[in-house]
C-alpha cells in the first residue's frame, strides 16, 4: 500500500481535493436554492442537470482524451469545473444554475475518466485491489468531509463559492506538475442495454430505479433538510454521516450477497430502507394530515412547527442511507453472476448508462413529490421505488432459479465509478500486467 500511495500521491492528492469540493458543491446548491426561493421542481430541475452532463460526456470524453491527451483534458476541465461554480453566485437563476449544473457534470465525469485510467496505469494484477480500495476510500472520505465545509460561511454569502472554485484550482496543481508520463487511454466496450436486460432483468431494472434513488439522495437529502429548518452544522453533520454509512454498509452486506441469492439481499436490503423511510417520516412530525397546512406555507417551503424527533430523524436516516447505497454494488455483482468473468467491464458499462438514465429523471421526479406532498415527498419518492424493485424481484425470483458464479462477488464500489474503474476489481480478469508506465 506504500508503494502505492508513494507512486500514486499526486493523482490521489488531486482528486482528494476535487472531492471535497464536489461534495460541498452539490449540498451547498440545495440549500442556497432553498433560501432563494427556488421551488421544488426547479431546485429538482437543476439538479438533474448535473446527470445529464454526467450522462452526455460519458459518450463524448473518451473520444476527446484519445485525441488530446490526459493532462490537457483534466486541466480543462477542472478549470470548466471551477468557472460553473463562479457562475452559480454571480447569476442567481433556476435557469443559468441548471446550466452551470450541466457543466459540472460534464466535467466531473471527464475528470473521473481520467483519474480511473491513470489508476488502471498505475495498477498491476497483484495491487489493482488495493488501489480500488484505496480510490473507493478517498472518495467516500473526501465527498463526506466536502459537507463540513457547509459551516465555513454561510450558504447566502459568496465566499463558498469561491472556495469550491479555489479548491477545483489548487486540485490541478499536483497532477500539473507530476513527472510521471501519463497512460496511454483505451476505450472500453459495453454491453447493450437490450442484452442486459435479457441477462438479468432485475438486475438490470433494479440499476435503473437505483438511479432515481441515488440521484435524489445526494441532491434532494439537503433541500429536505433546510426546508425541515435544521441549522448548517446540524444538515453538515447529517450529510457526512449519510456519506460515510453508505460506504460502510457495503462490506457486511456484500459478504451477505456473496454467500445468499443476491436478489434476496438486494430485496431485503430494498425491505429495511422502506422501513426507515417510514420511520423517517414518522419522526419528522408532519402527518399527511397536515398537508393542507403546508400548502398554506408553500411560498417559502420551510415546514411548520412540528414535534419533529431530530435524533431519531437522524438515526433513522443514516441507517436508510447504509441499506441503501449499497444496491450499486449489489446490482452490479448480480449481473455478473449470468456472465463469464470477460464481460464484467463490458456489462459494467452498460449498467452505467442504464443507471444514468433513472439518475438523470430522479430529482425531477422527486421534486414534484415533493411539491405535493411537502418535504416527506423525499421519502415517498425513494418508497415508490424501493417498492417498485421489491414487487419486481418478487416476481423474478418465481420466474427463475438463482444461478451461483463462482467468479461473481460483490465489490463495494462508489456510485460515480465509470467502467476504467470497474477494470480495478481482480475478479474482472482484466490483464493489467502491460498496460502501467511504472512497472520498470
Amino acid at each position: 500500500m506504500y508503494k502505492i500511495i508513494k507512486n500514486s500521491w499526486a493523482l490521489f492528492t488531486g482528486f482528494a481535493v476535487i472531492m471535497i469540493s464536489h461534495g460541498f458543491q452539490g449540498n451547498l446548491l440545495g440549500i442556497r436554492a432553498v433560501l432563494e426561493n427556488f421551488n421544488f421542481i426547479a431546485t429538482g430541475t437543476m439538479m438533474s442537470g448535473y446527470f445529464i452532463g454526467y450522462f452526455i460526456g460519458a459518450n463524448i470524453i473518451p473520444n476527446l482524451v484519445s485525441k488530446v491527451g490526459h493532462i490537457r483534458v483534466f486541466a480543462a476541465f477542472a478549470s470548466m469545473a471551477s468557472l460553473s461554480s463562479l457562475v452559480h453566485v454571480v447569476f442567481v437563476d433556476p435557469i443559468i444554475w441548471t446550466l452551470a449544473r450541466f457543466l459540472t457534470g460534464f466535467s466531473m465525469i471527464g475528470i473521473l475518466i481520467i483519474v480511473e485510467s491513470w489508476l488502471n496505469d498505475r495498477a498491476t494484477n497483484k495491487t489493482r485491489g488495493k488501489v480500488l480500495s484505496l480510490y473507493m476510500f478517498v472518495t467516500f472520505f473526501a465527498f463526506a468531509l466536502g459537507n463540513l465545509l457547509l459551516n465555513v460561511s454561510s450558504p447566502k454569502n459568496y465566499e463558498p463559492f469561491i472556495l469550491i472554485s479555489l479548491l477545483f484550482s489548487v486540485a490541478l496543481v499536483p497532477i500539473l506538475l507530476t513527472k510521471r508520463k501519463p497512460p496511454t487511454f483505451k476505450k472500453t466496450s459495453s454491453i447493450k442495454i437490450k442484452e442486459l436486460f435479457k441477462i438479468s432483468p432485475f438486475g438490470s431494472f433494479s440499476m435503473f430505479c437505483s438511479g432515481f434513488i441515488f440521484s435524489a439522495m445526494f441532491t434532494m437529502l439537503s433541500v429536505y433538510a433546510v426546508t425541515m429548518n435544521l441549522n448548517v452544522l446540524e444538515i453538515s453533520i447529517l450529510l457526512f454521516s449519510v456519506t460515510l454509512a453508505g460506504a460502510l454498509f457495503q462490506w457486511p452486506i456484500g459478504s451477505l450477497s456473496d454467500n445468499y441469492d443476491r436478489r434476496i439481499v438486494i430485496i431485503g436490503c430494498c425491505i429495511a430502507s422502506s422501513a426507515f423511510a417510514i420511520l423517517s417520516i414518522m419522526a419528522s412530525g408532519i402527518s399527511f394530515e397536515n398537508l393542507f397546512v403546508e400548502e398554506m406555507f408553500r411560498f417559502n417551503y420551510f415546514s411548520t412547527e412540528t414535534s419533529m424527533d431530530k435524533t431519531k430523524l437522524f438515526i433513522y436516516i443514516i441507517l436508510l442511507s447504509g441499506m441503501t447505497l449499497p444496491l450499486f454494488a449489489l446490482n452490479l455483482a448480480l449481473v455478473n453472476d449470468y456472465i463469464p468473468k470477460e464481460k464484467f467491464v463490458a456489462a459494467g458499462a452498460g449498467l452505467n448508462m442504464i443507471f444514468g438514465l433513472g439518475a438523470i429523471a430522479g430529482p425531477i421526479v422527486c421534486s414534484v413529490l415533493m411539491s405535493i406532498f411537502g418535504p416527506n415527498g423525499f421519502f415517498v419518492h425513494l418508497l415508490i421505488f424501493f417498492m417498485i424493485i421489491i414487487i419486481f424481484g418478487v416476481f423474478r425470483m418465481n420466474r427463475r432459479k438463482y444461478e451461483d458464479n463462482p467468479e461473481s462477488t460483490f465489490t463495494p464500489l462508489p456510485k460515480d465509478i465509470t467502467p476504467l474503474g470497474i477494470e480495478l476489481d481482480p475478479d474482472t480478469g482484466v490483464d493489467l500486467s502491460n498496460t502501467s508506465n511504472d512497472k520498470k
